[in-house]
């Protein structure tokens, strides 16, 4: 069974919804190791130092950042871990979004989120809102020692965790030579617009992804069989996983908090509309008569 890549909750509002973060892809690249061709030795990537030749264990190796040509400020563990925010167990939820307004550029990695125990109610109760008002969650989580960008879309029964790029991490389209404006100005003719048209229509079906299948790594897994009949098969074992983490629980009554949540938002919305109201009764006051002073 999957384990868990972290377990703690989704902050929306005043709720506390516990949760489990699971992958939500599955990696199916063909892994090759390396062997000597002579005589069929794998061969061992070492870490080594430049000046002396020798090889560096994992507990000398630092993390540095060259700021200028040969130039590096080295950094430490608590340094970076300083970097990120204090909170490693929530997904706070900063803002909804329609779903339409998420560009897929943006879109990274998926993973799945598993409510946990007695947390169920909660779980349904965002996963049908978001679905009802066709939008998404916008939030940061923290997976390792890095902050992401993320949304939470709801898919079928489950509620999705993507991670997005930030926007500087985009390419601008200006920033290549495109062709810019419309079809007549490309010589595009009325009459190749409508029989591409046609030609896309006869193209059209509904999206079934098991129709489609990665034909390269079936037709090299084949040619991996041919080989092993012929040659042997050489066993490597994997490397033990973590033990499972404890599943969060928590008993909420939404109704009430659900109702805070409002209230303590439509407080500041009053707050913000009081402070623009106040220049105003200001400018209404009468002015104080003033004595001239003597030079």
């Amino acid at each position: 069974m999957a384990r868990p890549i972290w377990t703690g909750s989704i902050s929306f509002g005043l709720l506390n919804i516990p949760i489990q973060l699971m992958s939500g892809e599955r990696r199916t690249d063909i892994h090759f190791r390396m062997l000597d061709a002579r005589n069929n030795a794998p061969v061992r990537y070492e870490r080594v130092n430049a000046d002396t030749g020798e090889e560096v264990p994992w507990k000398e190796i630092v993390k540095a950042y060259e700021f200028s040509k040969d130039n590096y400020v080295v950094l430490r563990p608590e340094d970076i871990e300083r970097a990120a925010t204090d909170n490693h167990e929530t997904i706070a939820i900063e803002a909804f979004v329609d779903a339409s307004a998420i560009s897929p550029a943006y879109l990274e990695k998926p993973y799945i989120l598993v409510p946990g125990k007695k947390a169920e109610k909660g779980y349904v109760l965002l996963r049908e809102v978001l679905k009802k008002n066709n939008r998404v969650g916008i939030g940061r989580v923290v997976i390792r020692t890095r902050e992401y960008l993320s949304m939470l879309t709801p898919q079928g029964d489950a509620l999705m965790l993507v991670l997005i790029r930030f926007p500087q991490e985009l390419v601008d389209p200006a920033d290549y030579k495109l062709p810019e404006g419309a079809a007549t100005q490309w010589n595009v003719t009325p009459r190749e617009m409508e029989m591409a048209e046609m030609l896309m229509e006869s193209m059209s079906e509904e999206w079934t992804p098991a129709n489609y299948r990665d034909e390269f790594r079936e037709r090299l897994s084949e040619v991996i069989k041919e080989r092993i009949k012929a040659k042997g098969t050489t066993r490597i074992d994997d490397e033990p996983e973590d033990e499972d983490a404890e599943t969060a629980t928590n008993v909420v009554d939404f109704m009430s908090l659900l109702k805070k949540s409002l209230e303590k938002k439509s407080g500041g919305m009053a707050a913000k509309k009081s402070a623009r109201k106040a220049p105003a009764a200001r400018k209404a006051a009468p002015a104080k008569k003033r004595t001239p002073r003597k030079a």
